[in-house]
């Protein structure tokens, strides 16, 4: 079974470009908040391996 050429390409003129004058807000708080909540993520941990290490070798 095969499928005609036209369904299997894309067409390059299909695709419109992103309008950089109005973003999407949604995906920039998004991508903003997911970065902020990995960052807080990453702190914390680090906190508690620091308190692991210093309880471990008797620095607290």
């Amino acid at each position: 079974l095969r499928l005609p050429l036209a369904v299997c390409r894309r067409s390059m003129y299909t695709a419109s470009k992103p309008d950089t004058s109005r973003p999407n807000w949604l995906r920039v708080g998004l991508a903003l908040g997911s970065t902020v909540a990995i960052w807080a993520l990453l702190f914390t941990q680090h906190n508690d391996d620091v308190a692991e290490y210093k309880k471990r070798n008797g620095l607290q």
